[in-house]
């Protein structure tokens, strides 16, 4: 999943954002809310983490902001309250669940599992579009009994597109999705990786799932949809 954290203390951030990278996470790690704001605008992401207690603009009020965008993806909020009145006021906000701190790992990893199940094309640890299936654990793709091993970066665009499978998808808006915050692409990386993913594809009889659309983007759709 694509992963937005923000969370003022240095200290804390580092460790959550290096777990979330270990188990195949694409994490944009973020000290403000004023930052992320303007993340929010233009990017889109499968799930965000908010620090309750931050400074200028609280996670609550990041949250609330959030929803009236008109973003569905799911919110888990970090907090120091463990008070049920606190948890209630964090759920009215729009948030989906919330973790007490000090953060346990394991238990965040988990959270983040149970909250990327919500979409549609989830099977277990897998994403499924028709025969073809992805496996979130091992980054291998598999279609009639044939599997094969995508490197990270095929991995992320290979969700990126399951996730919103049917849908023609800006170049720019992917570049965004599947690239960190602070990096850019090279001007040919993505034209490059859309290539061998086509390639990989190709391997398991798929190559023309995977559509460009001149002028307008990429899509993933089943054949009969094509």
């Amino acid at each position: 999943m694509i992963i937005l954290i923000v969370e003022d203390d240095p200290a804390q951030l580092r460790p959550l954002c290096l777990a979330l990278s270990k188990s195949g996470h694409l994490v944009d790690g973020i000290e403000d809310a004023e930052t992320a704001q303007g993340l929010l605008t233009h990017k889109d992401y499968d799930l965000l983490i908010l620090d309750w207690m931050l400074p200028k603009l609280s996670g609550v009020a990041l949250c609330q902001q959030y929803r009236r965008m008109g973003k569905s993806s799911p919110v888990l909020m970090l907090t120091a309250r463990d008070a049920t009145i606190d948890k209630i006021s964090g759920l009215d906000a729009g948030a989906d669940d919330y973790l007490v701190k000090p953060v346990d790992l394991n238990e965040l990893l988990a959270r983040v599992r149970a909250l990327g199940r919500r979409s549609p094309q989830w099977h277990g640890d897998r994403l499924v579009l028709g025969d073809l299936c992805l496996d979130l654990t091992t980054l291998t793709l598999e279609r009639h009994n044939t599997q094969i091993q995508l490197s990270s970066r095929e991995f992320h665009l290979m969700e990126y597109l399951m996730r919103r499978s049917g849908q023609v998808i800006p170049r720019e808006r992917i570049e965004q999705a599947i690239w960190e915050w602070g990096t850019e692409p090279e001007s040919n990386a993505m034209t490059a990786l859309v290539w061998r993913l086509r390639q990989r594809l190709q391997e398991l009889n798929a190559k023309d799932w995977l559509e460009t659309v001149y002028g307008a983007g990429y899509c993933l759709k089943l054949p009969n949809e094509l």
